[in-house]
């Protein structure tokens, strides 16, 4: 950051997802101006930092984004999100730009979900769009593309099999789960931010960003029993069986986000190489070590 003749101001949007309870406190520390925008104000999660400011903003409408002269953009938020905002930065002479896409461009491509595989020509449509739009404002840009996220207190992947495990005491697998998996933790990825915002390097590319070991999907799920404290049982169910069952859930609260091709899936690799992450800017993740507080598990 010697380029910068003042501490930087970087806007946060999608500010209070679990990357950016990571972020935010990161940039503050290292001397950053740090605005921070989400529907839902959040400011409760920094209290102490006075070089951040929280702004309650829906920026699926471009025009409620604060009028913020800043350096640069990390966007947090989905991806598709972003190219309506770059006219917007672009009045405010914006010239850096950092957005989140994921591995599931790749992995859902091909899916006989439809649903899923909207979201994935989405999140192409995304990024050929961020690409294009900050070329001709002349903006650089950077793509990262996580696999799975987790953070053990708000992810809806690890946490979920996790709050499966605490109440009923196994969990079922579709086949060996022998799925190739590479979770990556929230603070590396806002780890990834950091090491990336200024570096040359970066400008205008994508990195697949993974987790720091790659385990079978059954290898996963057992150390989540282990991070419980709890011994790793597994029922396996027929196909015919998983999805009638899954049919079942999806009529449940909370559970309209489940399909059959979920389970599918953990038969099938999704590993992402991040060699060009680390070769660029030193992205160097974590193992898989969730992590529960045992009391606290108790009580659920």
């Amino acid at each position: 950051m010697s380029e910068l003749s003042s501490p930087p101001r970087i806007i946060v949007t999608g500010a209070s997802s679990i990357i950016g309870q990571f972020l935010l406190p990161k940039l503050a520390n290292s001397g950053c101006e740090v605005h921070a925008i989400s529907r839902n104000n959040r400011s409760g999660l920094i209290a102490t930092e006075k070089n951040l400011f929280w702004h309650s903003s829906d920026i699926s409408d471009p025009e409620q984004l604060p009028r913020l002269s800043a350096n640069a953009l990390v966007h947090l938020a989905p991806l598709w999100l972003l190219p309506p905002l770059l006219p917007v930065l672009d009045s405010l002479q914006l010239k850096r730009v950092i957005g989140f896409g994921s591995t599931s461009v790749f992995s859902k491509a091909g899916s006989v979900n439809p649903e899923e595989r909207r979201l994935s020509v989405r999140l192409t449509e995304a990024e050929e769009e961020v690409s294009k739009l900050c070329a001709a404002f002349g903006m650089n840009w950077t793509v990262f593309r996580p696999t799975l996220v987790y953070d053990c207190v708000r992810d809806k992947n690890i946490t979920r099999i996790a709050s499966f495990i605490r109440r009923f005491g196994f969990f079922p697998l579709l086949g060996e789960g022998r799925g190739l998996r590479q979770p990556v933790h929230a603070d590396d990825l806002a780890n990834a931010c950091i090491l990336a915002l200024w570096r040359p390097q970066t400008f205008n590319r994508a990195y697949n960003l993974s987790g720091g070991e790659a385990l079978s999907y059954l290898q996963m799920v057992a150390k989540i029993f282990d991070a419980l404290g709890k011994p790793a049982r597994f029922f396996t169910v027929p196909e015919w069986l998983f999805h009638a069952a899954i049919k079942l859930v999806r009529l449940l609260p909370g559970g309209r986000g489940l399909n059959a091709e979920m389970a599918t899936r953990m038969n099938v690799d999704l590993c992402f190489n991040h060699s060009e992450a680390t070769r660029d800017f030193d992205f160097s993740p974590r193992l898989f070590l969730p992590h529960w507080d045992h009391a606290d598990t108790m009580q659920k």
